[in-house]
């Protein structure tokens, strides 16, 4: 009987799938336990804005976030027409001076590449290590795992839709009727869809960047912020789209042209 063969098959795809998706969200659960004791005690320190930027929008936000910093204070000319220009070359901190090389040694760039080798420096996997280890961050391993695991369910599911029709779609060769085959088939069905729901509901206090614990702290420093969204704390938290000055969110929003990508890449 071709269906029975097709139905294992069916099994397997379902049972595989799930079982790494609920090992990869056991795995991403103990991380986040065994930082519990360090969580509860850096709780009592306040994010600093780099960090804030990164538990809302990973390495790129902090990139963003140095650039803003020091274009208001005038060490760095951010031009509406997407080029960067060195005015102090001192940076205060790692970040800034991870901005001024990524610029290079002409002292000016177009914002898109330094954006994002400022993004890959050596400082934003300092911050990403110490919230890490904190339990504020979400580790990459955990993330892609579940991650990975979500998307195999995806895929199982589909293989046991495409298993069933083409069980139904054979020509019949036992007594058992259609329905009943559906019915068997709707079972590792039924299976990945409960592990994507349960998944939904595990995974959910878990943002991109931040976990549950590194979720609250950003609350915290946005009630502490107030409702100005145009100073920093806001830019850390909701990107450049927070920026007041429209110069400066416009040398963000600025594309470069076709020539441009063209040399880059």
């Amino acid at each position: 009987m071709l269906w029975v063969l097709l139905l294992l098959l069916a099994w397997a795809a379902a049972g595989t799938a799930c079982t790494r998706l609920c090992l990869a969200a056991v795995h991403a659960a103990s991380a986040d336990d065994a930082d519990a004791e360090d969580t509860i005690a850096d709780r009592a320190h306040d994010l600093t804005l780099y960090e804030a930027a990164f538990l809302s929008g990973g390495p790129r936000r902090v990139a963003d976030l140095t650039l803003v910093s020091m274009a208001r204070q005038r060490r760095l000319l951010l031009a509406h027409t997407g080029w960067a220009t060195v005015v102090d070359p001192r940076g205060q901190d790692e970040m800034e001076r991870s901005v001024i090389g990524a610029i290079g040694p002409e002292g000016q760039s177009r914002i898109a590449p330094v954006r994002a080798a400022a993004a890959t420096a050596d400082a934003v996997h300092g911050i990403a290590d110490r919230l890490v280890s904190a339990g504020l961050a979400v580790p990459d391993g955990a993330r892609a795992g579940v991650a990975a695991g979500i998307r195999q369910v995806r895929l199982a599911a589909v293989a046991v839709v495409a298993l069933g029709a083409t069980a139904l779609l054979t020509p019949a060769q036992s007594e058992m009727p259609r329905g009943l085959v559906a019915l068997w088939f709707g079972l590792p069905f039924a299976l990945t869809l409960s592990c994507l729901a349960l998944a939904r509901i595990e995974v959910h206090p878990y943002s991109r960047w931040a976990s549950p614990a590194g979720q609250r702290l950003l609350g915290a420093l946005t009630r502490r912020g107030g409702d100005d969204r145009t100073d920093l704390t806001s830019i850390a938290v909701h990107g450049v789209r927070a920026i007041g000055e429209p110069d400066l969110r416009a040398a963000f929003a600025h594309r470069e042209p076709q020539h441009w990508r063209a040399q880059g890449s």
